[in-house]
């Protein structure tokens, strides 16, 4: 026995023991807290993460497709870029995102580093460049100061900015459950619906895609493996990246962490609610049609898995300098 096993009253390390022994047997995981974090780096992040000077009207952050107020999404079918652009595909949320293996739909960025710097760049989303991001940064006292305390001199770049903002990401996460809680061994933290719903999505063959902690989020998938998924979205999937005929659909699968906040569903966002995402799910990936108890079942267990969602100070951003160009909200 170790020295920290020691210290734990006997009758609490037994209930630890068979928790853990309880959830390891099961597909899915409890959600960790994060263990690992620069605090004055996330700190740093958070700001980039809030602050809309990052993009080239001015008026487009971060937080505006992935909202914290709202799962870390926008609600909306495709998210709206720089002058009122319509994007070519859902918003998937930021929460638990470090538990990707990949992110993007398509999987085109490997990191939340890389993930970060898309958006700044790209014309249908904030419409920067990083060279111009970079500018803003370095034109506001603020940041200059705070990087330098963050990073140890006064290099400013994309990708100490994205760096920042994937440090923030990464607190990110979403624990205890009311799944996680009954994974842990609380027998009472599900009811017999949502039960009855997890048994379903197992002996379904659900969790052949949706497992792990983030109950998703681990590998690619093609959409419509029974039937054909019909979209008018000009999403590729994966043949985006790879330019393969045989990659098209084929997308990275949602994790389904707190999915009831985050409608509507799929990369188009063509199902606005759970139980009709349940219902297609079944029908094209699984060749089911479940009945209308079993996908309310399904639809209570997953709304099981909303967990505690981050809080923190809304960021108040430095203020600009003389220097910091003025934002184009209205320019192509």
């Amino acid at each position: 026995m170790t020295m920290k096993q020691r210290l734990i009253p006997a009758a609490a390390l037994a209930a630890v023991l068979f928790a853990g022994a309880a959830w390891a047997e099961e597909p899915i995981k409890p959600i960790e807290p994060v263990k690992e974090i620069n605090l004055a780096k996330a700190e740093l992040g958070k700001k980039l993460f809030f602050d809309p000077r990052l993009s080239k009207s001015g008026f487009i952050s971060c937080n505006s497709c992935h909202n914290l107020s709202m799962g870390g999404s926008d609600n909306l079918k495709t998210s709206i870029g720089h002058n009122w652009q319509k994007g070519p595909i859902n918003a998937p949320t930021v929460l638990n995102s470090s538990l990707n293996f990949v992110q993007f739909w398509d999987g085109r960025a490997e990191t939340l580093k890389a993930q970060a710097g898309g958006p700044i760049a790209n014309p249908g989303e904030m419409a920067f460049t990083h060279e111009m991001a970079e500018g803003v940064v370095q034109s506001i006292p603020g940041y200059v100061t705070e990087f330098r305390l963050v990073f140890g001199d006064d290099k400013i770049d994309i990708e100490r900015i994205t760096a920042a903002i994937a440090e923030f990401e990464k607190t990110l996460v979403t624990p205890n459950s009311r799944f996680d809680k009954w994974l842990l061994g609380d027998a009472n933290a599900l009811t017999a619906q949502e039960l009855a719903g997890y048994k379903l999505f197992k002996e379904s063959g659900c969790v052949s895609c949706h497992y792990g902690a983030s109950v998703g989020g681990g590998t690619f998938h093609k959409m419509g493996m029974v039937e054909e998924y019909k979209s008018t979205s000009p999403a590729e999937g994966r043949k985006a990246v790879t330019g393969k005929d045989e990659d098209r659909l084929m997308f990275k699968v949602p994790n389904l962490r707190n999915v009831e906040l985050t409608y509507p569903y799929f990369h188009d966002g063509e199902a606005e609610t759970l139980t009709e995402a349940v219902d297609i799910m079944g029908r094209l990936q699984l060749g089911k049609k479940l009945t209308e108890e079993q996908n309310a079942q399904i639809v209570a267990f997953l709304k099981s898995l909303t967990g505690e969602q981050p809080t923190f100070t809304l960021p108040i951003l430095p203020p600009s300098s003389d220097k910091t160009p003025q934002p184009k909200p209205f320019e192509d």
